[in-house]
């Protein structure tokens, strides 16, 4: 392995997202997408600590992906609580609404495991080569339980979430949601 290639992953917030706040749900899915980048730079981590150990790239793709889900996933979270679950669980759809309390307990899982997941990557990024014992067992678990709890969610908002919400939403409204988006992503000191 070459490395772990953080250029073909992205740093969080350095490239302009394909999607505006303009239009909140292509901006929602598009979280999806960096969420599925940092997963997979999470794992090309571990795959490079266990064939080269701890290095500066390790240390600072730990680093990386600590501050996309530090930043990034809570507001997207956050969005989904505010703009998206609510209108569904108001409405009579009662599948769209077992799904919703499904995603905001995922909401509540990925939030306690990111603790957890956390405090394995500040150690790597911490870490000096010389002490490193490399990640044990229970740290490989960690990371392995909160990574797959993305996938069946990621789905679900965008096969079923999504697309129920977005009729319930008429363009001014639309217009709002993306603007509070926006606004609270830029009142953050």
């Amino acid at each position: 392995m070459a490395g772990i290639r953080l250029h073909q992953i992205g740093q969080p917030g350095a490239q302009p997202p394909a999607a505006s706040f303009e239009q909140p749900f292509e901006m929602l899915t598009a979280c999806h997408e960096r969420v599925e980048r940092m997963l997979r730079l999470l794992h090309r981590l571990c795959q490079h600590l266990d064939e080269k150990g701890l290095d500066e790239q390790a240390a600072q793709a730990a680093r990386d992906v600590m501050r996309y889900f530090d930043l990034a996933a809570p507001d997207h979270h956050e969005d989904e609580e505010r703009h998206v679950f609510p209108r569904l669980l108001a409405g009579t759809d009662e599948h769209a609404k077992a799904v919703v309390r499904r995603l905001q307990q995922d909401h509540r899982d990925m939030t306690a495991n990111w603790v957890s997941a956390r405090e394995v990557l500040q150690r790597v990024s911490e870490g000096s080569a010389p002490t490193w014992s490399g990640l044990g067992e229970a740290d490989r678990a960690t990371l392995a339980r909160f990574a797959d709890l993305y996938a069946d969610h990621i789905r679900a908002e965008e096969d079923t979430v999504y697309p129920a919400a977005s009729a319930l939403i008429d363009a001014p409204e639309l217009q709002r949601i993306g603007a509070e988006m926006a606004d609270r992503r830029t009142a953050r000191p």
